[in-house]
């Protein structure tokens, strides 16, 4: 199962983050993982950049006060763009996950805000990003899987193990019940309706072949799964199938919704040709619809547009 070596905690003051710091820890102790805290302000005038640093040190090191004894955790405070920081941050010392409370901004009806939006587009490294006032454990983690039926990938393969990787080993770790989650579309359907002259029982044998083959490659899938993690492992999570009939870009935020998901764990693909945006336009569209905690998988590959300062 996935075990994480460097993780990196990003201190988000303006929300309640005490359950997600009290998670980072966790992990970290089950890992035998390194953790980083780190807090990035913005920037301020010359004058007062020392008392500003020095303010948000004392106000980490109250955070992690209660957690002192239990691992040994490193803290970093630097002046910047948030997201710039938290990604260069991630170049330099080759951290394998971040976790941050999402901002939660009062005046959007989404969960995520800009800082985020921007980490879960550029962060080259799995993204954790936590509802404020997280559950201590959750009850049901959604697996979001998807894949080319025509030209399958072996990223596209990478991916969703990887996905499905990630969201077992959270589910084992609470005792969570693990949903995949596939959404599939007939693409022929709609123009077999619109000719008029086709019957309804060739437009249904079409779906219901369209279905079958959606079925059969997320079976393979699942078998892969099987013979990654155990058949032991396997059988304890018992996960449960799902193969919701419409666009992903909206099926999958309603599923999650409908399971009462706690967390959902999916992929961002890569745009092509447009410098910086990095999230494709299916997951773009899910965050902006999700109202629980995101765990985002940059494809294999990925590289992100942030450089290091030289």
């Amino acid at each position: 199962m996935k075990v994480f070596k460097n993780i990196l905690y990003v201190a988000e003051p303006t929300v309640d983050q005490s359950a997600a710091v009290e998670r980072a820890v966790t992990l970290a102790e089950n890992n035998q993982s390194k953790l980083t805290i780190i807090d990035v302000f913005p920037p301020v005038a010359d004058d007062y950049r020392a008392n500003t640093m020095d303010y948000h040190k004392n106000t980490l090191e109250s955070v992690i006060a209660p957690y002192r004894k239990r691992l040994e955790i490193r803290l970093d405070v630097m002046m910047g763009t948030p997201f710039l920081e938290v990604v260069r941050a991630v170049l330099r010392n080759e951290h394998d996950l971040v976790i941050k409370t999402a901002e939660n901004p009062d005046f959007l009806k989404r969960l995520f805000g800009s800082n985020d939006m921007h980490l879960l587009r550029k962060c080259p490294c799995p993204a954790w990003l936590m509802k404020p006032r997280e559950k201590s454990n959750y009850n049901t983690i959604v697996a979001a899987v998807d894949f080319d039926l025509l030209s399958p990938t072996a990223s596209e393969q990478s991916l969703n193990l990887e996905i499905l990787e990630l969201a077992a080993s959270l589910a084992l770790t609470d005792s969570a019940s693990l949903h995949i989650v596939h959404a599939w579309e007939a693409f022929a359907e709609r123009t077999m309706i619109m000719r008029g002259d086709i019957s309804y029982e060739s437009i249904a044998k079409h779906t219901n072949q369209e279905f079958a083959l959606h079925q059969k490659s997320l079976d393979r899938l699942m078998e892969t799964m099987r013979n990654r993690v155990g058949a032991d492992v396997f059988d304890r999570l018992s996960p449960r199938l799902h193969l919701p009939k419409g666009p992903a870009k909206t099926m999958i935020a309603t599923s999650a919704a409908g399971l009462s998901a706690d967390l959902v764990v999916m992929g961002t693909v890569a745009r092509t040709g447009i410098s910086g945006l990095i999230i494709g336009n299916t997951a773009e569209a899910i965050l902006d619809q999700l109202t629980c905690s995101v765990l985002a998988v940059k494809p294999p590959g990925f590289t992100t547009p942030v450089k290091l300062d030289t």
